[in-house]
């Protein structure tokens, strides 16, 4: 799958094969971002991965509503293994906030 991003959203997926896709989110992720953000989590191809490996090492703060929304999309393929890496301490507290820990392998 071809790499996918829309200039309005911090988010761009990158599929590495047809079982798993890799997010990259970046920047100030504030409220300004959270509908481009919701429009990206429901991208076709992230329903048809087995994983998702979320890198936020390019993240320098994350809205308490938009890691609710990628959060609401993480859990709606139950089945769908979630890696965060790289989150900064700031937004590595606001995704424990939301309760991203207990559905996501949280590595630093």
């Amino acid at each position: 799958m071809a790499a996918a991003h829309l200039p309005a959203s911090p988010l761009m997926i990158r599929a590495t094969d047809d079982r798993r896709a890799e997010l990259v989110l970046t920047g100030d992720i504030g409220a300004h971002a959270l509908r481009p953000l919701e429009e990206r989590l429901a991208a076709p191809q992230l329903s048809e991965t087995d994983e998702w490996v979320v890198d936020m090492s390019g993240a320098t703060h994350l809205d308490l509503a938009c890691a609710y929304a990628l959060l609401r999309a993480a859990t709606r393929w139950p089945a769908t293994a979630v890696t965060i890496r790289g989150a900064r301490r700031a937004v590595h507290r606001t995704l424990h906030q939301a309760g991203f820990d207990a559905v996501a392998v949280m590595e630093d």
